[in-house]
């Protein structure tokens, strides 16, 4: 982890740090707003709005279950944006990036237990008490194996590696038996996921469940959230004489058709997030698509640079923030500072005001660090 305030040296997409910041914005706490303005409204709309800020119980999918590969998908934006071969490059050029993945991938996944264990329970001291899984955790493996391929294969390499991926995966939830039960069973405790996490998953898993939603097979299909962010990536930078608006038609065309494929696929293989299944993939990736386009002619097209602002302060510094929202207690500290406004507003108001200003103290830190050029990257 360092921080830094030089440039960094790949082209940079404003869009891609204001969706970050759009995604992580939720993580912080903005789901807040939706209950807290139907208990002032009490507009059904809000209502609905919220219902979209849970994750769906099982097969089905909500707004929600899109952050997560959304974050993902833009890791593999970033990396595209300057794909790279290194093994055509003297090993004294290559090793200090090879080392640089590897350090990245185990402080990523050393700072998902970090997180797993916060809110003051502490990491516990026997070794098999420990949540080993994490969302970092995956973010680093789904990250660093397509990094591995973009640095030594070619776009037609990687392109064939996420279908055989795609295909594989589901091969193996729908056709491959599970040692004394069946294929194809995709519930909590007879999934395939199911008995490879109870089996080879060290530690414990989310909740004690049977699976873990962040488990060894699903994050296999994970790593095509990411590649399908460096095929993005590549698409944006390469000059193109049709221009920007061609470019954004394409992606919100390509992210139609992979909504359409993925769920026309839910009646044989459900759309579900803990499953991460194929179609799941799919569905995320048609949705990363249509909101990437949608950022990307506000932001770096129409030059709405003013309205993204406040989700590039978040973008920046998206991973230090998450892990905070672990470590730090930020309704205590925005009590602190507001309660005494909060209280004096009338009763109506004081959930919207308290939402509000949970979010206000997390923001102002990170616009604190934006201004002084602190950029925590990993």
């Amino acid at each position: 982890m360092q921080a830094t305030q030089t440039k960094a040296a790949k082209p940079r997409l404003m869009s891609l740090d204001a969706l970050r910041g759009f995604d992580m914005f939720w993580i912080l706490g903005g789901e807040k707003l939706f209950i807290a303005l139907f208990a002032l409204t009490g507009w059904s709309f809000w209502q609905l709005a919220d219902a979209e800020m849970h994750h769906s119980e099982w097969h089905g999918f909500t707004f929600y279950d899109l952050i997560f590969p959304l974050f993902i998908f833009l890791s593999g934006v970033a990396l595209g944006l300057s794909p790279k071969r290194l093994d055509k490059l003297a090993p004294a050029e290559r090793n200090p990036i090879y080392r640089h993945a590897v350090k990245r991938l185990f402080l990523l996944l050393a700072l998902g237990v970090l997180y797993n264990h916060g809110w003051g329970t502490g990491i516990p001291a026997h070794s098999d008490e420990v949540r080993y899984a994490s969302v970092l955790g995956r973010i680093a493996f789904a990250w660093f194996f397509a990094a591995l391929l973009v640095w030594h294969t070619s776009l037609r390499t990687q392109i064939a590696t996420a279908l055989a991926i795609l295909f594989g995966y589901a091969a193996i939830q729908l056709w491959l038996p599970v040692p004394g039960g069946q294929a194809g069973v995709l519930t909590p405790s007879g999934s395939i996921n199911a008995w490879v996490d109870t089996h080879f998953l060290p530690g414990i898993t989310y909740q004690h469940r049977p699976y873990d939603p962040e488990g060894i097979l699903s994050t296999l299909p994970a790593i095509v959230n990411a590649l399908m962010g460096v095929f993005v990536g590549r698409f944006i930078v390469k000059p193109d004489a049709r221009g920007d608006w061609a470019k954004a038609g394409i992606l919100t065309g390509a992210g139609g058709l992979s909504l359409v494929l993925g769920w026309s696929l839910d009646s044989v293989l459900p759309v579900n997030k803990d499953l991460w299944t194929s179609s799941f993939v799919l569905v995320t990736t048609g949705w990363n698509l249509l909101f990437l386009a949608l950022f990307y002619v506000l932001v770096d097209v129409l030059g709405a640079k003013r309205l993204a602002f406040p989700f590039v302060v978040i973008g920046v510094n998206s991973i230090i923030i998450y892990l905070a929202s672990s470590l730090m207690n930020w309704e205590y500290l925005s009590k602190s500072l507001f309660g005494g406004v909060i209280h004096a507003l009338p009763m109506p108001a004081q959930a919207l005001a308290a939402a509000i200003g949970f979010l206000l103290v997390q923001w102002a830190l990170l616009y604190w660090m934006y201004r002084k050029g602190i950029f925590i990257r990993i």
